[in-house]
């Protein structure tokens, strides 16, 4: 096992096979935000969405993609000029790795970095009682998706990881961030279902940060077509278009989805319509 790799496993509390696969997949994000960052991937793109919360900004769940934004909009992006790169970053700290790029029908650009759990698992020095449950063949995949026709209004900032090496990466400021986690809670359409990631998150915004860029998010909505009035959106809006959201939520589904990311259980009995219409109170537009 690479020393650095040794290092960055010490900072979990590691028991359960899915403690060690979430400490498997997040120690493969972060190598892979390094080799972004040798390729001057962070020249055209800035990092957002919940696992730029978790790793550069302490969010206490688990987060599964790579989500990116470019600074400006650009039909010709493509990941597949990076993934030979990133392979070779991925696989120089012992990791058996393959990059997938699928190229998008939409605004989304995306590829998928792909390794089989049982191998990374033992080469990570899971004992045999942890990898016994997993699946010789069974993968562990991290997608990474890029818009390549963002919406305007977002400022970024770089922010510095200190693991498998220093290195700095460059993302969207909070207050952006939770733009687009509010966009997501009031928007995103999910198997037809909420996404209870997305309300975990706007509870960590609320407590931790509560400030939120209301024209980066009237931007979004605007660009989805959930927006669509002659005046800007107002702070008044927001909160009437959340109260409305909570109105329909099934906040028994959303527990269920979060649970397998969330260490503390607990965390989650609090939950009920009544508990989200308070807290949007809180929410600050800037």
């Amino acid at each position: 096992m690479h020393d650095a790799i040794r290092s960055m496993l010490l900072r979990y509390d590691l028991v359960t096979t899915d403690d060690h696969v979430n400490a498997l997949r997040e120690i493969l994000q972060e190598v892979a935000l390094l080799g972004l960052w040798r390729i001057k991937f962070f020249e055209h793109a800035a990092f957002y969405g919940g696992t730029a919360l978790r790793i550069l900004f302490g969010l206490d769940r688990y987060s599964e993609d790579l989500d990116f934004s470019l600074l400006k909009p650009s039909k010709d992006f493509s990941m597949d000029s990076f993934g030979e790169s990133l392979k070779r970053e991925v696989e120089s700290y012992g990791f058996d790795v393959d990059i997938d790029h699928k190229a998008g029908v939409s605004q989304i650009d995306s590829a998928f970095l792909k390794a089989n759990t049982h191998r990374e698992l033992l080469m990570i020095g899971a004992g045999e009682s942890v990898v016994r449950g997993v699946h010789p063949r069974q993968n562990l995949k991290i997608r990474i998706e890029v818009d390549t026709d963002p919406p305007g209004g977002f400022e970024t900032e770089s922010k510095y990881v200190l693991q498998p090496i220093p290195f700095a990466v460059r993302t969207y400021t909070l207050p952006d961030l939770f733009a687009g986690k509010l966009h997501a809670v009031l928007c995103r359409r999910w198997k037809s279902r909420a996404k209870g990631r997305d309300w975990y998150d706007l509870v960590w915004y609320v407590s931790h940060h509560p400030e939120v860029r209301l024209s980066h998010l009237e931007a979004r909505m605007r660009q989805t077509g959930d927006w669509g009035g002659k005046g800007n959106l107002s702070a008044e809006n927001v909160i009437e278009l959340l109260h409305a959201r909570i109105d329909i939520t099934e906040v028994d589904q959303i527990r269920q989805e979060v649970a397998p990311f969330v260490k503390d259980q607990r965390s989650l009995d609090v939950w009920s319509r009544e508990f989200f219409h308070t807290i949007a109170a809180r929410i600050v537009t800037v």
